[in-house]
């Protein structure tokens, strides 16, 4: 494999390509990974698809729940689409190069859509904390305009703040190596490979990540202490029971996503791994999207109610 490179004046060696490791240290099984990551890959799509066409379809579930449940699985495609359709090309055809603009529009488009999924868990919350805290306001407060005004920010507002984080990430110069030992462009190995002080660098991504992560996290904090709260105080355990059941599902996605994030992005520089990084990217890129379809459907008897119509009709 060719590495090029071009010579700066400051004889320092500036990378004209990156070559994506991935899973190059496991030669024997290259096949089944690609064979596994294909199904997974069609899982996520056909789940997420069908959980789309349900909530437009089903006149049942025309609500803001279920609005919002649509705009997610929809994202969870676009999420996943930046990262696993390469990982699979460098599977089947050993090419594990990619030129350093595709790398940027890689990480760029990456770090846009998880903020985008960390904001809209963000709003989802939101929308159960008034369905169960304030349920004769909801209909108010919760009408069309409002659904589509929260996801049009949920979607839009992450964008102009990683493009120009993506861009001040690779001011950098790469002079160690241009060899990333990751299945994507990630930002923890990319800076990795960057020569001189960067400190700055570092300080700018944790900002970014406090602001799109914490943020919408401490939003989802607040929102189930309400919920829990009011939950515990209603008189019947059936009501109990039904007011659990709305927000459970989303309850343990959001463990999922923030959590694996969160161990990625914010353990100290000191205990990064490699190995470790790629499992956790893997369980929140990969494994997750695959599982909400799951969720959502098994722990929501009327998302089961909706896809029984669904296939009985077809």
């Amino acid at each position: 494999m060719k590495d090029r490179e071009r010579r700066a004046d400051s004889n320092v060696s500036t990378v004209e390509e990156f070559v994506l490791l991935g899973f190059s240290d496991l030669p024997d099984i290259q096949g089944f990974l690609s064979g596994m990551f294909s199904i997974i890959y069609i899982i996520i799509l056909t789940g997420n698809s069908l959980i789309i066409i349900i909530t437009m379809a089903d006149p049942t579930l025309q609500k803001p729940m279920y609005f919002f449940l649509g705009n997610f699985s929809f994202l969870e495609i676009c999420y996943v689409s930046v990262t696993l359709p390469r990982i699979l090309f460098s599977l089947c055809t050993r090419d594990r190069t990619m030129s350093v603009p595709a790398c940027a529009t890689q990480l760029c488009f990456f770090l846009i859509l998880g903020t985008n999924e960390s904001f809209l868990l963000g709003v989802m919350s939101y929308d159960r904390y008034v369905a169960i805290c304030n349920p004769l306001h909801y209909p108010l407060v919760m009408n069309p305009t409002k659904c589509i005004q929260l996801s049009a920010v949920a979607w839009l507002s992450a964008m102009p703040v990683h493009i120009g984080l993506t861009c001040h990430i690779f001011s950098l110069h790469f002079c160690h190596s241009n060899q990333i030992d990751h299945f994507f462009c990630d930002i923890p190995p990319i800076i990795k490979l960057a020569c001189g002080d960067t400190f700055l660098y570092e300080l700018s991504v944790y900002i970014v990540a406090a602001l799109c992560g914490v943020v919408p996290f401490w939003l989802v904090l607040a929102s189930y202490s309400k919920i829990i709260s009011t939950i515990l105080r209603l008189s019947t355990a059936q009501g109990r029971g039904k007011a659990f059941s709305t927000c459970s599902s989303h309850l343990l996605v959001v463990i999922l996503f923030y959590g694996s994030a969160s161990i990625t992005y914010f353990r100290p520089k000191s205990s990064h791994s490699a190995r470790l990084d790629k499992l956790f990217s893997l369980f929140y890129t990969i494994f997750t999207p695959m599982m909400n379809p799951l969720i959502y459907s098994l722990r929501n008897k009327e998302v089961i109610i909706a896809l029984r119509t669904l296939i009985f009709k077809s």
